[in-house]
């Protein structure tokens, strides 16, 4: 997929527009997203708050092109999703988003620095830029001295911590990210929230940060609540 010209400062990464998305359950409707509206700029990191079972995961993955079954409209870097087939919604998936999880569904038979070079050697560029790139980003994140650490050897904030790593090493517009410390103890779940916090912004990407918590949410730029389905600031 051709990239489109590079977005001046400040120009939504993602833009969605009256996004829906219900469930049948035998004779009941469950309306989930009931007209979602939502602009994240370049750069900007933004919380989508709300309690468990609002919505906040469904929504981000409709944003991350990753289910179908959803109206509305949604633009990353450009282009309209909506009208894309499923080839081009993966290139789209692939070369603008990032991705981070509650839990960090690494490759447990791969080390840390191998579980960050593979998408980029899907994405196409040299195993020496990938493992430059990944020895990079993990240094960064305070694990330049585990690169060749199996996830078992590594602590579940290291583990998240080359999640982390992961999602951000194709340099994507945007970084989606769902309760992304929800399985950590709380002092390790702030350290781990600032060096991602601190990482995205060096790397000059936006974030979506799906949380319950508070505290957590404050520590961003914007947010934004999601309540019965509908969004606000």
């Amino acid at each position: 997929m051709n990239n489109p010209p590079n977005s001046p400062p400040n120009a939504p990464v993602v833009r969605i527009t009256g996004l829906t998305r219900s469930f049948q359950q035998g004779d009941v409707r469950i309306d989930v997203l009931r007209g979602i509206d939502l602009s994240v700029n370049a750069g900007e990191i933004v919380a989508l708050l709300g309690a468990s079972g609002s919505g906040k995961s469904t929504m981000l993955q409709a944003v991350g092109l990753l289910e179908s079954g959803f109206g509305g409209k949604i633009e990353i870097a450009g282009h309209d999703a909506t009208r894309l087939n499923g080839d081009a919604r993966a290139d789209l998936r692939r070369d603008h988003l990032g991705f981070v999880y509650q839990f960090h569904h690494l490759l447990p038979d791969f080390t840390a620095i191998e579980n960050v070079v593979l998408p980029q050697l899907v994405a196409g560029k040299s195993e020496q830029e990938a493992q430059e790139r990944a020895s990079e980003l993990l240094t960064a994140l305070g694990l330049g001295e585990r690169l060749l650490h199996r996830p078992s050897k590594l602590s579940g904030g290291e583990q998240q911590r080359v999640a982390v790593a992961r999602a951000l090493a194709n340099r994507p517009g945007l970084v989606l990210a769902d309760e992304p410390t929800g399985n950590l103890d709380e002092a390790t779940a702030d350290k781990v929230l600032v060096q991602f916090l601190q990482l995205v912004r060096n790397e000059n990407s936006a974030a979506l940060v799906a949380t319950h918590n508070e505290r957590l949410a404050a520590q961003m730029d914007r947010v934004v609540r999601l309540h019965e389905g509908l969004l606000s600031a």
